[in-house]
């Protein structure tokens, strides 16, 4: 399950030009939950998923495929 989107300086550089998103999550969730996840949340198809662990949080970075924008995600979130 997402807790909440991340955003820092250093994340909306990576939604503008790389075109990942960054969620805080469940430290339980697998990568293919996850995406499954963030597919039926935001209209989505996402093109991997990356995992961070760092002080008992899990961090996912999720690259969404080049026909969608993770900008758009972004605004819709209110982070942009």
């Amino acid at each position: 399950m997402i807790q909440k989107i991340k955003s820092t300086e250093k994340i909306v550089r990576m939604i503008e030009t790389d075109n990942i998103l960054v969620f805080e999550t469940d430290r339980k969730e697998n990568k293919q939950q996850i995406k499954k996840e963030i597919e039926k949340l935001f209209s989505v198809k996402v093109k991997s998923v990356n995992s961070l662990i760092r002080k008992n949080k899990k961090f996912v970075y999720v690259r969404l495929k080049p026909e969608f924008q993770a900008i758009d995600v972004a605004t819709k979130l209110g982070l942009m």
